[in-house]
């Protein structure tokens, strides 16, 4: 399994993950994910840049790298024939070292422009025809689509990879881990589920990559950790559906006023406790992730850096190696 380092984009600008992205190449991390907003979770995150210009100045300034989009939603707010370009022109930026990760997306980005908000087998519905409109553009040449959901008329895409980048595809249900399986080249999720890493190898082609992400709060101080945790991140605490429905920060800002810190420490690593980090990154080995980004949540980002590097991850590596 290997580590990589986990851009978020509700919590950082544009500027600044540039900058972590740099201080993770150097730290060893070649490997990045980076996620996809219109709007943060809450206000307390206060950030979204937009992902695409980020992943320009990212390929530039951090060379080497490889990055894959944690997730994009190519179906309301960004129509999946632009996505098709952007995630191109990335490919070629990043000498293909891009992948596409791919969503149905969360009512608190999509619903910007006014448009309904469809129900969950709907959205994996216009996920499906999103991926296909998507690879269709790739093969080069003048396309068109007319589907349920989607037209293209006479639309081509001039500047396109020698190889199309690899779509891999969230999912955190069975619909949406079927629908991975089947189409996708890859299944990305989070926390550590065996069981869903096992149904997407026996039912997804060979040579397929299997992605989930990890939230961490490295500091000094355990009891000041839990805090900045809690307060940057309390959202992670709301259970089912709620992350994909509410439609605005300020909804997600009451519904996690029941999320209490103790429930957050049970979840994200805080602290300096060596034993911890490892323990967690272990279990995504043992439950046969090929890759794992690991997010340092508030701004102890040097600290995070130089420990994981000298501690946490020399650890792991019997562990990742036997997994």
């Amino acid at each position: 399994m290997r580590v990589g380092y986990f851009l978020s984009s509700e919590e950082w600008g544009p500027v600044e993950l540039v900058g972590n992205a740099i201080k993770a190449r150097a730290a060893g991390f070649d490997h990045l994910w980076i996620s996809d907003h219109y709007h943060p979770w809450s206000e307390e995150q206060g950030h979204s840049p937009f992902v695409w210009s980020a992943i320009g100045a990212i390929a530039r300034a951090a060379e080497g790298v490889t990055v894959t989009t944690a997730v994009t939603c190519p179906t309301i707010r960004i129509h999946p024939a632009v996505i098709a370009q952007a995630a191109a022109t990335s490919a070629l930026l990043l000498d293909g070292r891009f992948r596409l990760g791919v969503g149905s997306g969360e009512a608190l980005n999509e619903h910007i422009l006014g448009d309904r908000w469809p129900e969950a087998d709907e959205r994996l519905e216009m996920l499906e025809e999103a991926i296909d409109v998507i690879r269709t553009l790739w093969r080069g040449g003048v396309q068109s689509h007319r589907g349920r959901h989607y037209r293209v008329e006479h639309a081509r895409i001039y500047d396109l990879p020698d190889r199309p980048p690899p779509i891999l595809v969230s999912g955190f249900g069975q619909k949406s881990l079927e629908l991975a399986a089947r189409l996708g080249d890859g299944y990305v999720t989070v926390g550590p589920d065996e069981e869903s890493v096992r149904y997407f190898r026996e039912h997804a082609r060979d040579g397929t990559l299997v992605q989930s992400g990890l939230k961490v709060c490295w500091g000094p101080d355990q009891r000041e950790a839990i805090q900045t945790a809690h307060g940057l991140w309390r959202n992670d605490g709301l259970p089912g559906e709620l992350a994909q429905v509410l439609p605005t920060a300020e909804h997600f800002q009451q519904a996690s006023e029941l999320v209490t810190e103790e429930l957050i420490a049970e979840q994200i690593p805080c602290g300096p406790d060596v034993d911890r980090h490892v323990e967690m990154v272990e279990a995504y080995a043992r439950a046969g992730f090929d890759e794992l980004y690991v997010q340092q949540i508030g701004p102890e980002q040097d600290g995070f850096f130089e420990a994981y590097r000298d501690e946490v991850l020399p650890r792991v590596q019997d562990v990742v190696a036997a997994a």
